[in-house]
């Protein structure tokens, strides 16, 4: 075929592709293979032979599976020197996009006792359209076959031969350039003036949708509004070598989903969350494809840490910043991936997460839950989720393969009651707060501490409607004040000290108002042992 297809296709004035040039002969042949982000994200397999490298494209990459044919289109020939490029080709110019160096090493025919039989050999099987080869390579490693098909005239099929170097796991999730150790997208956005945000969002949803990350995940239709997957209190940290542990973020659960570019953004009990959130509905209209996402809505000082107060203040006085912590993807482009292991959901969720200022993955640790519980309480956090690596998704269900463990004891609870304010307090004196048994609401103690003056006068605004004359109890509560009831809707949280026998909290302190939970969602949290 020769270089003179190569060299029409190129104006080497605007690209940084390699120009042919003099070399000495090497002892072995060479084989590279590059992985292209152009209009389709695919691999090119060049070999040296008659001193250029003949060259095929795989649009779907190699694989070291002897049951797998991968298409394998024949290209023009590359110039030896393009054995070194890694880089970026501009726009304008054929082959647009970012390439990197994905595997590397040398190439013989299975036969062949040297450089010069080699290349007859190959030659040959060239011509004859059976191409017999071993690579010895960093990541492809033993004898492959290039059979050509008896339709389309560049196309040919590209064989994995069965030895000791076969395997059926996937290769390709080594992404990373064997020279220079970076991503598609690590070369993509270390040139900004080359390249934009938009072309690394590219690279990542093409690297996404066109690996084998999706290969075993069912093709269903975009289910529309799901209740999130519910952990369970653990009673201490632990390590576990097969569970992840992440951030329990102090916010709002939320859930995302983006279809034909229209943003859903939702709270654990359904409520709309767009309007309240404007600047996070927004930045995941750069999602690219449909989607749907688990994460917290969290608002965060300059330190980074997250404040509740600053999140429920949000709307009205802008302050902090407005953070979406995106923990797990359950559907994508087409696919339905909640019956795929966590460390993959996580996976594919981080290649495909928009990079915004408003958009996080909410990354994890392996194995070590008890440093990153110190950690976590070191830096005042609320706790960390402790999750089964291979655990599925559950909607709505609570499981014992997500597990909470706070820094301090909480407790939600149902405000069921108030009492009147004494001495120089306003608004109120305490709250009576209970929990559903079932469709029965049981009484779990009052909290009168923990009030600041604003939140006293906005939790009695909020009552004052819900008044009733009946009290939500079936068995009515010892107090030592009169007590207004009201219809049990509203949510709180607390801190406390324990339980005592009789089911009551001992020294709660209110913490805040949970207008994202629902009452009859609200159960007294019963510990587990750790796994």
């Amino acid at each position: 075929m020769g270089l003179k297809d190569y060299r029409s296709k190129r104006n080497f004035n605007k690209t940084p592709e390699p120009v042919a040039a003099p070399r000495a002969l090497q002892d072995s042949l060479v084989f590279v293979v590059h992985k292209h982000a152009a209009r389709a994200l695919h691999y090119d397999l060049r070999l040296e032979l008659g001193g250029v490298l003949k060259s095929w494209a795989i649009p779907k990459g190699p694989s070291l599976d002897p049951s797998v044919r991968r298409l394998a289109v024949m290209v023009e020939d590359h110039p030896f020197e393009y054995r070194e490029f890694e880089g970026i080709i501009p726009e304008g110019n054929y082959g647009a996009g970012t390439v990197i160096i994905w595997d590397k090493g040398i190439c013989y025919h299975p036969l062949a006792r040297d450089r010069k039989e080699s290349s007859r050999l190959l030659r040959d099987g060239l011509k004859k359209g059976d191409m017999k080869f071993v690579l010895e390579g960093e990541k492809l490693r033993g004898e492959f076959a290039l059979v050509k098909m008896a339709k389309g005239e560049n196309s040919w099929l590209l064989l994995k031969k069965k030895d000791r170097f076969t395997g059926s796991e996937d290769i390709l999730g080594e992404n990373r350039s064997v020279v220079s150790g970076r991503t598609l997208e690590e070369i993509a956005g270390a040139v900004p003036d080359k390249t934009s945000d938009a072309h690394i969002a590219r690279i990542r949803l093409r690297e996404a949708t066109e690996s084998n990350e999706l290969r075993d995940t069912p093709l269903r239709p975009m289910p529309h509004v799901v209740r999130p997957m519910l952990a369970t209190a653990a009673k201490e940290p632990f390590d576990h070598p097969d569970w992840i542990f992440e951030v329990k973020w102090d916010g709002y659960r939320a859930m995302a989903e983006i279809r034909n570019n229209d943003v859903s953004l939702y709270s654990r009990n359904l409520i709309p969350l767009n309007k309240k959130f404007g600047p996070i509905a927004e930045a995941l209209q750069t999602f690219r494809d449909d989607a749907i996402l688990d994460g917290e809505i969290v608002v965060v000082d300059d330190q980074g840490r997250p404040d509740f107060g600053m999140l429920q203040d949000y709307r009205k006085t802008g302050r902090g910043h407005l953070v979406y912590y995106v923990f797990d993807l359950l559907y994508f482009h087409g696919h339905d991936l909640t019956d795929l292991p966590l460390l993959r959901r996580k996976k594919l969720l981080k290649q495909v997460l928009p990079n915004a200022p408003e958009l996080k993955f909410s990354d994890h640790v392996t194995g070590e839950g008890m440093l990153f519980f110190d950690a976590a309480r070191q830096k005042g956090l609320e706790g960390i989720m402790a999750k089964d690596a291979g655990s599925f998704y559950r909607p709505g269900m609570r499981s014992r393969q997500w597990m909470k463990i706070k820094t301090r004891l909480t407790q939600e609870g149902v405000i069921a009651g108030f009492t009147g304010p004494g001495g120089s307090r306003k608004y109120f004196g305490s709250l009576v707060l209970g929990v559903f048994e079932g469709n029965e609401l049981i009484c779990i103690g009052h909290s009168g501490g923990g009030f600041s003056t604003k939140a006293l006068k906005d939790i009695r605004e909020k009552l004052e409607p819900l008044i009733q004359a009946k009290c939500p109890f079936r068995v009515i509560p010892e107090t030592t004040s009169p007590v207004s009831w009201v219809k049990p809707q509203l949510v709180c949280e607390v801190a406390f000290q324990g339980w005592t026998k009789e089911g009551l909290m001992r020294q709660p302190t209110f913490l805040r108002l949970r207008q994202d939970k629902d009452a009859h969602d609200v159960v007294k949290e019963k510990t587990q042992p750790p796994p």
